[in-house]
């Protein structure tokens, strides 16, 4: 496999640093929030999914723990899978789902308490 040059990308209203690359005919936008506090992760992963706009993107998220709260609210409008990390962290992957992820309120980006 060739070595997959990251990019720096500016996202807005994103809290983290985002990174893009591009694996076969796939383009990838990445962000950790591992080592994030609430609200950080919901709003970086909101910021994120507004870019995934068609089946050829995928968001991936690094993250602490599964976002138990992020699932519940986008769960319908996207499709993920999830593999755990050597290091305890968790790696989600956020797949468009066509006629669905329109419709995900990508505005309330807070868990609400």
């Amino acid at each position: 496999m060739s070595d997959i040059t990251k990019e720096a990308l500016e996202v807005m209203g994103a809290t983290v640093p985002f990174v893009t690359y591009t694996v076969e005919e796939t383009q990838y936008f990445e962000f950790d929030t591992s080592k994030c506090g609430p609200p950080d992760p919901m709003v970086n992963a909101m910021a994120g999914l507004k870019l995934i706009d068609s089946s050829d993107k995928k968001l991936v998220m690094i993250n602490h723990k599964y976002p138990g709260g992020l699932i519940g609210k986008i769960g319908e409008n996207y499709s993920h899978t999830k593999e755990d990390l050597a290091d305890g962290n968790v790696k989600l992957v956020f797949s468009y789902i066509a006629g669905e992820s329109e419709k995900a309120d990508l505005t309330k980006n807070s868990c609400g308490g």
